[in-house]
């Protein structure tokens, strides 16, 4: 894995060392461990996990527009802790939050935390909808991030209320991503975002396409009541 690891790393030129690569390795280690006890991922050979977690979380960190230098990055949905902890071991100047409503998913994640090391890591066990009212994280951070989550047009009401003015929501998508801009758009000028940008790339030696749907806020998010007409959604200020 190390090996494989390494070598894709600098397909990306990705910047790394010994240490990034043996936290890496070590929480690899730690995720399938946990995984015995409950399900936190399908993904369990060395080379699809590479690939699929770890490389597609990372590339990120190649996008121009993009920069985890002394920000704060809360992580929405994160899961198993994707994308935010390989971004957090590879970007120590930033503050990360690491936001899941499962509470056996947040105790794997204090594990990680713990016995990485990783010392700009922070963990929350809420809702996402929940905790964007609460005023210690509602447009509190420089980015919010999410991967494989929800449709845009929902992931953008868990994404914007927590991003400042002038930032960004990053969410990673496939190639639907065009099609779920196209229908999220409303609901994301509601929000507050305004220009939307998409990046496209490929990983795992170019047979996977991604693209990562980059939304500028401009203004702050309203307090919204979300209802349906003819099961669609809405929103009522």
């Amino acid at each position: 894995m190390y090996n494989y690891l390494k070598e894709q790393l600098d397909k990306f030129k990705i910047p790394f060392n010994n240490e990034k690569i043996g936290k890496l390795i070590a929480y690899h280690e730690l995720l399938l461990e946990w995984n015995k006890k409950f399900n936190l991922t399908r993904i369990v050979d060395n080379i699809d996990a590479v690939d699929k977690h770890y490389i597609d979380s990372l590339a990120i960190l190649k996008i121009n527009d993009i920069k985890f230098e002394n920000v704060k990055v809360i992580d929405v949905g994160t899961g198993a802790g994707l994308p935010g902890i390989p971004i957090a071991i590879f970007k120590e100047s930033s503050r990360f939050y690491l936001l899941d409503s499962l509470k056996k998913r947040v105790e794997f994640l204090n594990e990680v935390v713990n016995q990485l090391g990783l010392k700009n890591v922070y963990t929350i066990h809420a809702r996402a909808e929940d905790a964007a009212l609460n005023f210690q994280f509602r447009e509190h951070f420089d980015y919010a991030i999410a991967r494989a989550v929800a449709p845009l047009s929902i992931l953008s009401e868990y994404l914007l209320p927590f991003v400042k003015i002038n930032c960004f929501s990053l969410c990673y998508k496939s190639k639907t991503a065009f099609d779920e801009v196209k229908n999220a758009k409303n609901a994301i000028k509601t929000l507050g975002g305004g220009n939307i940008k998409i990046i496209n790339y490929k990983i795992s030696d170019g047979d996977i396409e991604r693209n990562m749907v980059i939304i500028n806020k401009l203004k702050k998010t309203p307090y919204l009541e979300r209802f349906y007409i003819n099961n669609k959604s809405a929103y009522r200020v």
